[in-house]
């Protein structure tokens, strides 16, 4: 019997189906007022891609200011802020996206050539390092405003608030230190120098220590922060307690790693820090608790970015220099094969919320592509704009 030409078609794609293996618990089912969005921005076309996760497609394109290179989203409200580097040596500013519409709801100015953003745990304040300026803009993100700018060393690069709120940790490459700042007074509380070409900064979930990636050279500076020692009476004794007596922040170490360390990521349970090592080829192992630097493992050309999956279990790293992300297992010690072959210059990575996929912004080739983490396979590529940079999520219920 010969079949026609649309049921080969149809036969076909039962077949592919079966081989990529596509079970239920692969891609969840959402209720009907369900959204989540990737938000990417394009460095080249001053936009902003928007991905339609729960339907893996693009959903538009947004305008916003010039040169964007930072995105992050609000914990309380369906916002997105962008920052938007600006022309050389101009002021720049930050976008707020509303999530449920996806138009920008407002501008925001700041200072000359900002890159990166840092969002309280409130959702009610946000950091933005201003590269060209030296100073931290105090965003109020409710009143839409700079409330006021405090000076570090030269060229904040990198901006991390501890999880108790007390310690906002920076970055600054050119002066080769980190500033840390009490946000509470906004005033600076200490600088640490010797850390040439900071690029990066990672806060151990209990806030007790903050990592520092030196990319100038192959260290990483870790700060034991500031805290406060309550100490209480025993019941046996009739002493009242002893007030709280505070720790000042110390240098605690400085570790050796592989050459131009350029990004930390943090596991979620906080027991080891990954160090991208970008002209070693390599990635080091640090644990936390000790201080220990376990070794490095050759991972691919140029790594410049990590990112360990919710469950503690796998590292996955961007190589910029080719056409790879990587995958480490943590449990193992050791690094996974195949690598995953995605689009041209792997640059940033963020998962969707439930963790099923992971997006990967290729720079180069300017497009993102979309990683099944059940499979560790490459499942489809989504365009995005010129010069693609970095990427955040955000999921809501839209009643």
């Amino acid at each position: 019997m010969k079949l026609s030409n649309s049921t080969v078609i149809l036969l076909s794609a039962f077949a592919l189906l079966a081989l990529t293996g596509c079970r239920p618990h692969d891609f969840p089912q959402y209720p009907p007022d369900y959204r989540e969005y990737a938000y990417v921005t394009n460095g080249g076309s001053n936009t902003v891609t928007v991905l339609d996760v729960v339907n893996l497609r693009l959903d538009r394109e947004i305008a916003v200011g010039q040169n964007p290179v930072a995105v992050a989203v609000s914990p309380t409200r369906n916002e997105v802020y962008v920052v938007n580097s600006g022309a050389a040596n101009g002021a720049g500013s930050v976008s707020v996206i509303d999530a449920e519409k996806n138009t920008v709801a407002a501008t925001i100015a700041v200072r000359r050539a900002p890159v990166s953003i840092e969002i309280d745990p409130k959702g009610e304040l946000a950091y933005v390092a201003n590269s060209g300026s030296n100073t931290i803009s105090v965003i109020d993100l409710k009143a839409r405003r700079e409330i006021a700018a405090i000076g570090t060393g030269d060229e904040p690069v990198a901006a991390r608030i501890s999880p108790d709120g007390k310690t906002l940790a920076i970055a600054t490459r050119k002066a080769g230190s980190v500033t840390l700042i009490d946000p509470a007074a906004r005033r600076v509380r200490q600088v640490f120098e010797g850390c040439p070409g900071a690029s990066d900064v990672v806060i151990l979930p209990d806030s007790s220590k903050a990592f520092v990636a030196c990319s100038a050279g192959h260290q990483l500076m870790v700060i034991a922060l500031a805290r406060a020692e309550a100490h209480s009476a025993s019941p046996a004794s009739a002493q009242p307690a002893q007030p709280d007596r505070a720790q000042p922040d110390r240098l605690e170490a400085l570790l050796d790693v592989g050459q131009a360390p350029v990004q930390l990521t943090l596991k979620p349970d906080g027991g080891e820090v990954f160090v991208s090592n970008s002209l070693a080829n390599s990635i080091s192992e640090v644990f936390a608790t000790t201080d220990e630097v376990s070794g490095a493992t050759l991972i691919g050309n140029y790594p410049v970015r990590g990112l360990v999956s919710a469950d503690n279990a796998i590292l996955y790293v961007a190589n910029f220099h080719s056409q790879y992300v990587t995958l480490y297992s943590i449990d193992e010690g050791q690094r996974l094969k195949p690598s995953i072959r995605v689009g041209d210059g792997p640059t940033a990575l963020a998962f969707s919320t439930a963790g099923h996929l992971l997006f990967v912004v290729d720079a180069n080739s300017n497009d993102v592509a979309v990683v099944r983490t059940s499979s560790r396979s490459l499942f489809t590529m989504l365009p995005a704009s010129r010069s693609p940079n970095a990427i955040a999520v955000k999921a809501f219920n839209q009643f």
